[in-house]
């Protein structure tokens, strides 16, 4: 059970004037908190010396107020934790009423709301999110991750901090990291960038967000991926974007069917390296074709590089933003997918021209990212860590998906096929026409099998059924079993 640290105060409000006595008024304040949920079971309460100091009365009528709540089995004494509301409540059939009666007074009055958010899908707890096992999509080799040479870093870090460290930090974002990001991205992306180009965001989702309110207005067509990612798109429609579902094969986003569909759409968003969820690559031709276009309408081209570093049959592929030689690709990188999640830090590489619009609307916003981690990430690439990880990593999941697919093929045969296991750390397998792969899921779910259903990832009504399979954090020991399962799943559909 979560507990409050005792040094937080409950609002308590005392009239020295009242007829009431004080400690009656401190009794009735603490009991009406307890009933109404302001206090919950298990936390904690203020030393009677702070709570009297607070309120600037004497400590005798918290005593007496503390001593009447205990014998009445409001509070309890913990050996060690000091005085916390009871776990087990008197009153407790009626301690919800007053909350249920406010509750239903304010859904009984007008609550409008901005219409953007009825534009988005319901928040919904899909089956195959909930947990961590064999083919969950985005989770990474949690255990290969260096940690303590992490832990090194936060500790040096934080044994350096001094008053300056709490002060606001750079707004685009810290400039050490900026720095080594810019650095990288010349060297291993073949990124045309210098560090005043780099802003620091909060992962890809806070780039794609800051991106769409500086280049697109509402009603702005946007070419997005069909199939494609569903929180690249909810971005573009909080800001009120019209999207276009452009297909996408096996050379990537289909320029000419984007050109038929909407030739003077605002910008296209893609993700050329690594294409979600199909895991394509967009072929050199489509490149230069979607280059061509972004520059004859005077469109942009929003580049999503999720998870370029995991290429396993060639080199990396150079981004789009280095072919570019009109400035039109907005670059947006992500450190989730190659050190953790939680980290949330991420990166825009902004034409130099835009910066400015950028750092606005940024501030707008918020006032920067928190500089402590961004200070530590910084040192984790420039001591040669970063480059070793990314190493170890490949070597790992390239492992790990010839096994995925040599098991695909060994036990599923001409059931699927397999899509796009070049690079990242996921590959798709198509079913056959009719399948329900969003009921296969739910079921496969309670299997301890993470299937993202492919056909989630299509707006049309016509979805190509199949699953995204996860392999970052699926050993190649437990991988063969889980295909097995997988077998007998389709096996009994």
């Amino acid at each position: 059970m979560k507990r409050v640290p005792s040094g937080i105060l409950p609002i308590i409000v005392v009239d020295r004037k009242a007829p009431k006595p004080l400690h009656r008024q401190v009794y009735d304040a603490y009991r009406a908190a307890i009933l109404d949920g302001s206090l919950r079971p298990g936390q904690r309460i203020p030393s009677t010396r702070v709570l009297a100091s607070e309120l600037r009365i004497s400590r005798f009528p918290v005593l007496n107020a503390h001593a009447q709540l205990l014998a009445e089995g409001y509070f309890e004494s913990r050996v060690g934790a000091g005085t916390v509301v009871s776990a087990s409540l008197p009153d407790q059939f009626i301690s919800s009423k007053p909350a249920q009666a406010r509750f239903a007074a304010a859904r009984s009055s007008l609550r409008p709301t901005a219409r953007r958010s009825l534009n988005l899908r319901r928040v919904e707890n899909l089956p195959w999110l909930r947990g961590s096992g064999p083919f969950r999509v985005g989770h990474v080799a949690f255990d290969q991750f260096p940690l303590h040479i992490w832990t090194n870093l936060v500790t040096r870090r934080c044994r350096s901090l001094d008053a300056g460290s709490f002060h606001y930090g750079d707004q685009m974002g810290s400039k050490p990291l900026r720095e080594t990001v810019a650095n990288y991205l010349r060297t291993a992306r073949s990124l045309h960038c210098n560090a005043e180009q780099i802003m620091i965001v909060g992962g890809s989702q806070q780039a794609l967000e800051i991106s769409a309110r500086v280049l697109l207005d509402p009603g702005s067509p946007v070419w997005v991926e069909e199939p494609g990612y569903r929180l690249a798109q909810e971005a573009f429609t909080l800001n009120g974007c019209r999207l276009v579902p452009v297909p996408v094969d096996e050379e990537g986003l289909d320029v000419s069917a984007g050109i038929n569909r909407c030739r003077k759409a605002r910008a296209a968003f893609v993700t050329p390296s690594h294409q979600f969820p199909l895991g394509v690559t967009m072929s050199a031709s489509r490149r230069l074709q979607l280059l061509d276009w972004a520059q004859s309408t005077g469109s942009w081209i929003i580049e999503d590089d999720y998870d370029s570093e995991y290429r396993f049959e060639s080199m990396p592929i150079a981004s789009l933003q280095g072919l570019d030689t009109s400035a039109r690709v907005i670059y947006i990188g992500t450190f989730s997918k190659v050190l953790f999640p939680s980290l949330r830090l991420g990166y825009i590489v902004i034409p130099l021209d835009l910066v400015d619009r950028f750092h606005r609307i940024r501030r707008a916003m918020d006032l920067g990212p928190p500089t402590f981690f961004q200070d530590v990430l910084a040192d984790f690439i420039d001591e040669g860590h970063f480059a070793r990880h990314i190493r170890r990593m490949r070597v790992l999941y390239s492992e790990r998906r010839s096994v995925l697919v040599d098991s695909i093929r060994k036990e599923l045969g001409a059931m699927v096929e397999v899509i796009g296991d070049e690079a990242g750390m996921h590959l798709a397998v198509a079913l056959q026409p009719g399948s329900r792969d969003q009921e296969l899921a739910e079921r496969a779910a309670r299997q301890d099998l993470w299937l993202w259903p492919l056909s989630r990832c299509y707006q049309g009504n016509v979805a190509r059924p199949g699953f995204i399979l996860g392999f970052g954090n699926t050993t190649a020991a437990e991988t063969p079993r889980a295909v097995r399962k997988l077998r007998n799943l389709l096996a009994a559909k």
